[in-house]
């Protein structure tokens, strides 16, 4: 019985040092597990945190700097006005990365179609560049779930560029952009080149086209071209583009008065200017506009001290006769090519991108309205939504190569590295169509 008792006695007190053992485990792996791992961050503050509703954060969007090797403008908005929103983002892959907070630097409220939100913008400077962060929204005791973001650097990247995306059903633009992005997961940001909706006024579009690209652009930064189609009310006259000056906040340089229609940025070793070529639509409103523009060219054309140049501009250079309509045309130059390609031709530009006839055409060098190997490259983007013009242009005896007839809907790419630029042409399933190389030594 005395044996007994004392097994029972030692019995205990091992049960009773083991469990300190186990005790003692547990709470140092607690200790090491705090903090440890992005993905248990994540897990903590989601706990902390409630998630942001819908209503309080619509169309989030990446928006171009002037500079994005250090600075992103992050723009949502909201159906409250929701004062004191902000952006905190963080980098990846970084044990223990501090969380930064940025506070919203505009609160804009808009009304519009007979619908109000209030538009919201953070500019994050001071990033690293080449840096991967993520980021998320807040407001009050709210959060929204990490986007990804990366800052710019080096020479050699590459952009989509996507033409005219006007749609009845913006379906047709999610089957041409989303693909386009799925094949090029290290495109670092993309171009649209005007005529994003059917008609700037109407609310379900902007929501649609935003709502379509949303994986792509909460990732990377959009470089929106005022087309003339931003500037049509309801009842399809003109207006000034509001939504488009609301919903997009460009980078500076321009007239105050003109902010956000047209501007430029630097990405790489490459310069790139945005024109309004909206003069015919707006001229009565903004009636100095096109002098103070061409004035604004040429000293962003001046002050650049980047390799390579390239315009973005939604109106085409050339002008189109018409394959079947009764009324006839000749080919030649536009009002916008006869304007601007001079200029062109003056300040070395390397490349001209347009859009607005909704056809792909690549029309090689052009210098002094002639075919000269010194003169500017000019493509003709194409069309990346439904609304299409079949059979209505010839070919301009400038044409060097255009998109398979019946046309379809395509995209571009561009591929920079220091000597070169090439753009090249895809159709939706990822058949390539055509490429334009501009290639400098010095």
């Amino acid at each position: 019985m005395k044996q007994g008792r004392k097994f029972n006695k030692i019995t205990a007190a091992g049960l009773e040092a083991l469990l300190l053992v186990i005790l003692f485990i547990v709470s140092v792996g607690v200790l090491q597990g705090c903090g440890n791992t992005a993905k248990e961050a994540k897990a903590d503050k989601a706990e902390r945190y409630a998630l942001l509703t819908q209503r309080d954060a619509i169309n989030l969007r990446q928006v171009i700097t002037a500079d994005s090797t250090t600075s992103r403008t992050v723009m949502w908005q909201s159906e409250t006005e929701n004062k004191d929103t902000f952006v905190e983002y963080r980098k990846v892959k970084a044990d223990g990365a501090t969380i930064q907070m940025q506070k919203e630097r505009v609160n804009d409220k808009f009304t519009d179609n007979g619908k109000t939100t209030w538009v919201h913008t953070v500019t994050l400077q001071n990033l690293q560049p080449g840096t991967e962060y993520e980021y998320r929204l807040g407001y009050k005791d709210r959060r929204s779930d990490w986007y990804k973001l990366t800052a710019a650097q080096g020479m050699k990247y590459k952009a989509l560029i996507f033409p005219d995306s006007q749609s009845a059903k913006y379906k047709a633009w999610e089957d041409v952009a989303m693909p386009a992005w799925k094949r090029n997961p290290d495109a670092q940001f993309f171009i649209a080149m005007g005529d994003l909706v059917d008609n700037g006024e109407h609310v379900y579009q902007w929501n649609e086209w935003f709502t379509r690209i949303r994986p792509m652009i909460t990732q990377i930064p959009v470089a929106p071209v005022l087309g003339n189609h931003e500037t049509y009310t309801m009842d399809w006259k003109v207006r000034m583009p509001l939504a488009f000056l609301h919903y997009f906040q460009l980078p500076e340089g321009a007239p105050e008065k003109y902010k956000n229609q047209f501007y430029s940025f630097d990405f790489g070793d490459v310069h790139f200017t945005v024109l309004n070529t909206q003069t015919r639509e707006l001229g009565e409103l903004q009636p100095d506009m096109l002098q103070e523009q061409l004035a604004w060219f040429r000293a962003d054309m001046e002050k650049t001290k980047k390799k390579w140049k390239i315009v973005l501009m939604h109106k085409d250079v050339l002008r189109y006769g018409f394959l079947k309509r009764k009324t006839p045309r000749e080919e030649g130059f536009s009002e916008e090519g006869k304007l601007f390609m001079p200029l062109f031709d003056k300040y070395g530009v390397d490349a001209v991108l347009t859009a607005h006839l909704h056809t792909y055409r690549n029309r090689g060098r052009i210098f002094n309205f002639k075919r000269d190997a010194k003169g500017s490259l000019y493509i003709l983007t194409g069309v990346a939504g439904d609304v299409r013009y079949p059979e209505l242009w010839k070919r301009h005896s400038l044409d060097v190569s255009l998109a398979p007839q019946p046309e379809t809907n395509n995209y571009m790419v561009l591929e920079a590295e220091s000597d070169k630029l090439k753009f090249s042409c895809y159709l939706p399933d990822g058949t390539k169509i055509d490429e334009a190389v501009a290639e400098k030594t010095n």
